[in-house]
C-alpha cells in the first residue's frame, strides 16, 4: 500500500474546544468520544499557534541552522555541527500545522480568521523553502485532489508569499479573531506582524533578479505599518505546567548544546553587554549567573567534552532566567525589522529614511529586549561606526540570536559574519551546509516532482548547493 501522501492530512479533527485565548485554555475540555468529531477553528488556530516556538528555537530549521551559523555547537554528540548529511523531511509542517491553518480557511468562518490562518501559513512556508529550496507551494494542502503536489519554485514561492501577504493585509475587517493565543486578536497587530514578515521576505531577495518586486514590497510594508517597539514582537508567551517553553526544555535533563565561541568572541570584541543575556553558566532554569565562555565551534566529540570538562561555566544558551517554564520564544522582533530597514536603506529601497537611525534604533530595541536601554543601545550602535551592508548584517546576526533560522538566513545571502567551517568536519567539501537535502521518502513518494526541482538544483540534491536567493 503506497504510504498517503498528501501534506495535508493530520489529526487536525481531534481539536473540538472552542475560543481558546490561552495557551493555559487549551485542552482543559472534557469530549464525548461518540460526537461527531468537527474541527473548530478556534481551537486550530491556538493550537498551531502553540506549536510554532520552534520554528525559532529548538525544531529542526532552527537548531541546525543555529548550528550552521554557529550561534550554537553541540557538546556531546558532535554531529550536525561537523556536517553530517541534513536529510530531512519537510512533510510534517504540510500535515500538522500547514493542513491545521488550511482547515481554518477551508471552514472559512470569517476574513479574519482566514487571513491570519494565511499569514502563519506564509511565515511556516518561508522557513521550509528557506531550508530546502524548492518544494510544494501551489499545489500543497488540496487533500485527496492532488497527492502528489509539484515542487515550486522558490522564485515563484517568494513571489507567492509576498502576493499572499499583500492581500491578507489589504482585507482585514471587524470580525473577530477566536483562539489568537499571541495578540488576542489584535488586528492591527496582526497587520504589523504580516508587514514586518514581507519586509524580511523582501531583504531576503535582495541580491536575485526580483529586486524590483522585493524592492516594492519593502516600500509597501513599511509605509502599511511594520513593528516598531519591543512591546509589539511577534512572540510566543508559554504559561509553563503542560506548556513549557521551548528554552526550557532544551536543557530538559541534558546539556548537549552551548554558545560558540565564535559568538562570544564577537561579543567580546565589541565590549556588547547583551552577552550577559545571551550565556549562563548553568543550565539550571532561573540561574542568573552569566557565561561568556563560549565552546569551540565544530570540534568532535572528544575535543569538546575535554573542553567543557576543564571549562565546566561554558555558556549555556542563554541565561538561565531566559530559560523558565513560563519563559517565551519570540519570531519576529522589532530589533530585527528596524536592522532590515537600515538594510533597505543601504540598498536604495526606503529613502525617506536614514540608515544610520534605523540601524541605532534597531539595536536600542535589541538592548531593551534584553532587560537593557535603548539609549545605551543607541550608544553602543554609534560606537560601532557608520552602517553599511557588513556591520549590518552582522548585527542582525548577533540581534536575532538566538533563532537559528534567522541567522542562517543572513549569513547564507550576506556571507557577514564571515565564519570558518568546523575544523573537524565531516563532510567531503569540508564547507558549512547550505541547505537541507530532500529525505529518501520523497523519491519514494513524490520521485517525479523531486527529480524535477533536484534538476534546477546547480550541484543536485546536495548540502552544498545553493537556494534561489543565496548568490555568489
Amino acid at each position: 500500500m503506497k504510504k498517503i501522501y498528501l501534506y495535508t492530512l493530520a489529526g487536525a479533527f481531534t481539536f473540538l474546544s472552542a475560543g481558546c485565548n490561552k495557551l493555559k485554555d487549551f485542552g482543559d475540555v472534557n469530549n464525548n468520544p461518540a460526537a461527531t468529531v468537527t474541527p473548530i477553528p478556534s481551537a486550530l488556530l491556538s493550537n498551531v499557534e502553540a506549536g510554532l516556538g520552534g520554528y525559532a528555537s529548538t525544531g529542526t530549521e532552527a537548531i541546525s541552522g543555529g548550528q550552521y551559523a554557529q550561534y550554537f555547537t553541540e557538546t556531546q554528540y558532535s554531529g550536525t555541527s561537523l556536517y553530517n548529511l541534513p536529510q530531512n523531511s519537510f512533510t510534517g509542517n504540510y500535515a500538522g500545522n500547514l493542513n491545521n491553518l488550511q482547515l481554518i480557511i477551508n471552514q472559512n468562518p470569517n476574513k479574519n480568521m482566514v487571513n491570519v490562518a494565511k499569514i502563519l501559513q506564509q511565515y511556516i512556508f518561508w522557513i521550509v523553502t528557506d531550508s530546502w529550496g524548492d518544494v510544494p507551494y501551489s499545489e500543497a494542502l488540496k487533500g485527496s485532489s492532488n497527492i502528489l503536489p509539484k515542487y515550486d519554485t522558490q522564485q515563484d514561492i517568494y513571489k507567492g508569499i509576498i502576493t499572499t501577504l499583500t492581500a491578507a493585509i489589504n482585507s482585514f475587517d471587524a470580525s473577530a479573531i477566536s483562539g489568537d493565543i499571541i495578540y488576542g486578536g489584535d488586528v492591527a497587530s496582526w497587520k504589523r506582524m504580516a508587514n514586518s514578515l514581507k519586509l524580511l521576505v523582501a531583504i531576503q531577495m535582495s541580491k536575485t533578479t526580483e529586486t524590483s518586486i522585493a524592492s516594492a514590497a519593502a516600500k509597501e510594508a513599511v509605509a502599511s505599518g511594520v513593528i516598531v517597539s519591543t512591546d509589539q514582537n511577534f512572540i510566543l508567551k508559554y504559561p509553563g505546567g503542560n506548556y513549557k517553553s521551548a528554552w526550557w526544555n532544551l536543557y530538559n535533563g541534558r546539556k548537549d548544546f552551548a554558545e560558540s565561541k565564535t559568538l562570544t568572541d564577537y561579543t567580546a570584541s565589541t565590549s556588547d553587554p547583551r552577552q550577559a543575556a545571551f550565556g549562563g553558566e548553568s543550565e539550571q532554569a532561573g540561574n542568573v549567573t552569566t557565561s561568556s565562555i563560549g565552546v569551540p565551534y565544530g570540534l568532535a566529540r572528544l575535543a569538546v567534552t575535554a573542553f567543557t570538562d576543564a571549562n565546566p561555566k561554558w555558556a549555556r544558551v542563554l541565561r538561565g532566567d531566559f530559560r523558565l517554564e513560563n519563559g517565551s520564544v519570540t519570531l519576529i522582533t522589532a530589533s530585527e525589522i528596524w536592522l532590515a530597514r537600515a538594510e533597505g536603506v543601504t540598498l536604495g529601497w526606503l529613502t525617506d529614511e536614514t540608515a544610520a537611525n534605523d540601524f541605532q534604533t534597531g539595536i536600542g530595541e535589541s538592548f531593551v529586549q534584553w532587560g537593557l536601554t535603548s539609549a545605551a543601545g543607541k550608544t553602543f550602535a554609534q560606537s560601532l561606526g557608520t552602517p553599511n551592508i557588513q556591520l549590518i548584517s552582522t548585527q542582525r546576526w548577533v540581534a536575532s540570536y538566538p533563532d537559528g533560522h534567522m541567522a542562517w538566513d543572513i549569513w547564507r545571502k550576506s556571507g557577514y559574519p564571515v565564519l570558518k567551517p568546523a575544523p573537524d568536519a565531516t563532510n567531503s567539501s569540508k564547507e558549512i551546509v547550505r541547505r537541507f537535502v530532500y529525505a529518501t521518502s520523497e523519491y519514494n513518494t513524490n520521485g517525479k516532482n523531486v527529480a524535477a526541482a533536484v534538476a534546477r538544483l546547480s550541484g543536485g540534491d546536495s548540502q552544498d548547493s545553493r537556494v534561489w536567493w543565496d548568490v555568489k
